[in-house]
């Protein structure tokens, strides 16, 4: 099997490939930019945008699945950009699926398709979108996954996968972001009631990728039970967010947060940054915004007994565990 991974490059989309790359697939890479570590694995890499249906076609051309996992993130910037690269991309995958006959599809959507600015206290799968986001992430993903299972069927089997705050060596986006802060001096906890997150170590995120597309590729009943859904996936183990954060720090060398603040300043701090940077018309994200500011004062954590039963899926890294192998990557790598 040829098989196609958007986003290879970065860190969901990497630790999928170096799994398939070890389970003997041929992996095909699409990305924005080239990267010699995919090049040393044997995975042929195709350089283009999503949001260009011809780049698209040409990488996914001659492969017999596809994991889309590529994606912009973040919580601030034009919605023009997410919707391009979020939405269009996505229906540029459907469309290279359908035109090369390409029957297999695994999307990683996000939990964050289903806030509504409220706790989430182990909600299923029937828990519906909100009609109202507060980013434009959130907003553009959940668009782009109920396309997806709006595709499914006519020869074409999707699933989408929602992994919360996957963590772990090699990543690429809350951990840098975590420490960058923390050496500026700049990382403050929302005091409040203790809120419970689910979070997702690497290799279970990338396993639960796998596993839905073996059930797909199964056919039958295998495929028929899992086709046309969202799963949420973790590592069905919440923990306090702030835990989570000075663990994840500590394991790194860095000191844990010391010092907090009211929720009401946090957001005020929200809607102060957000300003400054729309006036100023700053590159990046601002420091904080009112979105990042209401999902760390809620509860967000799942239940994943649907992935247990439909993938097999079964979290196999611990919190200590995956704190151990953080650390030791760290000590070899530095902050790379």
């Amino acid at each position: 099997m040829t098989v196609l991974v958007t986003g290879a490059g970065g860190f969901l989309g990497g630790a999928i490939a170096r799994l398939l790359v070890e389970r003997g697939e041929t992996v095909r890479s699409f990305s924005r930019s080239n990267y010699p570590e995919l090049t040393d694995l044997g995975i042929e890499q195709f350089r283009g945008n999503l949001g260009e249906p011809g780049d698209v076609a040409r990488a996914a051309e001659g492969c017999d699945a596809v994991y889309h996992v590529a994606a912009k993130a973040g919580s601030w910037g034009a919605y023009e950009d997410f919707h391009r690269t979020n939405v269009v991309g996505t229906e540029n995958v459907l469309a290279a699926c359908r035109d090369h006959g390409i029957q297999n599809l695994v999307y990683t959507s996000s939990p964050s398709v289903i806030f509504d600015g409220n706790d989430m206290d182990g909600v299923d799968e029937s828990t519906p979108y909100p009609n109202h986001f507060e980013a434009y992430y959130p907003e553009t993903k959940s668009q782009a996954e109920r396309l997806v299972l709006a595709t499914h069927g006519d020869g074409l089997q999707c699933v989408a996968l929602r992994p919360h705050l996957i963590w772990g060596p090699r990543d690429t986006s809350i951990l840098p972001r975590l420490v960058e802060r923390s050496r500026g001096g700049q990382l403050r906890k929302i005091r409040g009631p203790e809120k419970l997150v689910d979070v997702t170590y690497i290799d279970d995120a990338a396993e639960a990728h796998l596993l839905a597309m073996e059930a797909l590729r199964a056919g039958g009943s295998a495929a028929t039970k899992v086709a046309g859904k969202a799963y949420f996936i973790s590592s069905g183990q919440p923990i306090s967010l702030w835990k989570m954060i000075d663990h994840m720090l500590t394991a790194v060398g860095e000191p844990p947060i010391t010092r907090s603040v009211s929720p009401t300043a946090a957001l005020t701090a929200g809607w102060v940054f957000e300003k400054l940077h729309t006036l100023l018309r700053r590159d990046g994200e601002p420091r904080m915004t009112r979105w990042v500011a209401r999902e760390m004062m809620t509860a967000h954590w799942f239940d994943i007994s649907a992935a247990k039963n439909d993938l097999g899926y079964t979290p196999t890294v611990p919190l200590d565990e995956g704190l151990k192998r953080l650390t030791a990557w760290h000590q070899t790598h530095g902050d790379a």
